[in-house]
Order: C-alpha cells, then structure tokens, then sequence
C-alpha cells in the first residue's frame, strides 16, 4: 500500500509517454469523472436532468488529459500545442452556474491526471464530492421547499389571493380582456397544497398548477 501511495504520488513531469502511463492516465480519469458525474447526478436540483451534459463532463476530462499527456513529456512541443489551442473558442452557454463549475472540475481532473498528479487529482476529487454533498444537504434539513404557482382567473373572480394562498411573491403578471394569468413564487412545509383545494372551489379561478422552483426562471 505504501508502495503505491510512494508511486501515485512520484511526479515525474517529462517522464516519456509509455503504454502504461497512457493506460493508467486513462483508467484514473474515468473512474474520477465517472466519480464526478455521480456526485453531479446525486446533487442535481434542476427539473430536467440532461444526460448529454454528464457524458460531456465526461468526454472533457478524457480530453484534456489526452492533450495535457504530450504537453507535459515534451516541453519544447507544449508551446505549440498551446499555441494551436489558443486560437478555439467555445460559445455553448451554461445557464446553471454551477454546470460551469462541474465543467472546471472536469478539465481539473484532465489537467492533473494528464500531468501525472494522479494522488493529486484523487484526493481533489474526494473533496470536491464531499464538499457537494455536505452543502447539497443544508437545503434538504429544511422542511419549507420554494415552489412557482401559476394561476390563471377570469373578471368573475372577486376574492382576495392573500387569504387563499400562504405569503407569495409575484413573479410574473399577465392581463388579458378576459384573464389574467399570475405566476407567484411561495414556500411549503413538508409540501402542504391544501389550498389549492379552495382555490378550485372559488368562483373564477380557471386553473392553478404548482410546480417546484429550482432558482431560475
């Protein structure tokens, strides 16, 4: 065990490009993306989960450590690769903040992997999982969830929300000549919808969807 730890932790940074050093740098990156993906996956608070985003988190880390490998052998070859790389540019936006923070993390795990800090990279990793995960849980110690409501009345409706409905805040306010459509931002505990319930016996309610609200809009 010392052996290997010793090992993985030797850093060699122009040490020659051997078939077991390309095997190994690969082996390590995908155990460690796949490491990532999960923890992405497990910490995922979207309404859709896009599965192409994690198979791209993935392909990143491969990639950067297939282009960091030569780099990091052959010093005089790293200027012109990086000089080569400097000329792309990538324009696909990121609308979660934190998709971009797993996307460094990605090319994290390439770049130190393909650089040989292998024990580097993995105790990294681990901190970066537990890290996700511990603050992934302070929202769920909470029983009060953020939700949106959408609900959409005609002129008969006479009532007053604020009696119908817990404490809102508007979000969004359509008027047409013969509805208008609200859309509100509220708090649940422990998910209780019970008002929506007395929001369809009310007269000239026409309809009332809620829908859980992850922060963006």
């Amino acid at each position: 065990m010392n052996e290997l730890l010793k090992r993985f932790g030797d850093v060699n940074v122009n040490q020659p490009l051997t078939l077991e050093r390309i095997f190994l740098t690969f082996a390590i990156t995908l155990v460690l993306a796949l490491v990532m993906v999960l923890v992405y996956r497990i910490t995922y608070q979207g309404v859709l989960f896009n599965k192409t985003f994690t198979t791209a988190l993935m392909m990143v880390s491969m990639v950067t450590a297939l282009v960091i490998m030569p780099i990091s052998s052959n010093i005089v070859l790293s200027l012109g690769m990086v000089g080569a790389l400097s000329i792309v540019r990538f324009r696909t936006a990121l609308k979660d903040p934190l998709d971009i923070v797993y996307m460094f993390w990605g090319i994290a795990i390439g770049l130190t992997v393909g650089a040989a800090f292998f024990l580097l990279a993995i105790i990294g990793t681990l901190v970066l999982s537990l890290v996700m995960i511990v603050i992934n849980l302070f929202p769920q110690l909470s029983s009060r969830k953020a939700y949106l409501l959408v609900i959409r009345y005609n002129r008969e409706f006479r009532g007053e929300l604020q009696k119908l409905i817990p404490s809102y805040r508007v979000k969004s306010k359509t008027v047409t000549p013969q509805s208008v459509e609200l859309i509100v931002e509220l708090s649940l505990k422990n998910q209780d919808s019970r008002f929506l319930d007395r929001l369809q016996q009310t007269e000239g309610i026409v309809s009332a969807s809620l829908v859980r609200y992850s922060g963006d809009f």
